[in-house]
């Protein structure tokens, strides 16, 4: 079972990544990238922060309810950051289409994250 420190500090963890990429895409990237792979980059920087944030925030809720099994989210929320994100910072990047076909993968990983804490939700 995932403790709510975990939860938190990866929470954290990833939102200060999500500070750092942002910033080097927007002074370091801006004048390499053309701007449909700068919107690539800044896509993977917005879900990492929502999904940060969403980290933080079962982090929270493991703190209020302990009792509440939140390993489906988190690992379902940190699977699409890495299949997500990481795959369109690399696509941006490189222009590898093979990262580009998992980024679709990371949204449905996205997508269960918040349907199977909707499902949790429901039982409190």
């Amino acid at each position: 079972m995932i403790k709510s420190k975990t939860l938190l500090m990866t929470g954290a963890t990833l939102i200060l990544l999500g500070i750092l990429f942002g910033a080097f895409g927007a002074h370091g990237l801006k004048t390499i990238l053309d701007e449909t792979k700068m919107n690539t980059f800044q896509t993977g920087v917005n879900y990492q922060f929502y999904h940060g944030f969403g980290l933080l925030f079962l982090g929270l809720l493991k703190l209020l309810k302990p009792e509440l099994k939140l390993n489906a989210p988190a690992m379902l929320m940190f699977a699409g950051i890495i299949l997500f994100c990481l795959n369109c910072y690399l696509y941006a990047l490189s222009g590898v289409k093979i990262f580009a076909a998992a980024v679709p993968v990371g949204g449905v990983s996205f997508i269960l994250a918040w349907v199977s804490l909707v499902a949790i939700l429901r039982r409190i």
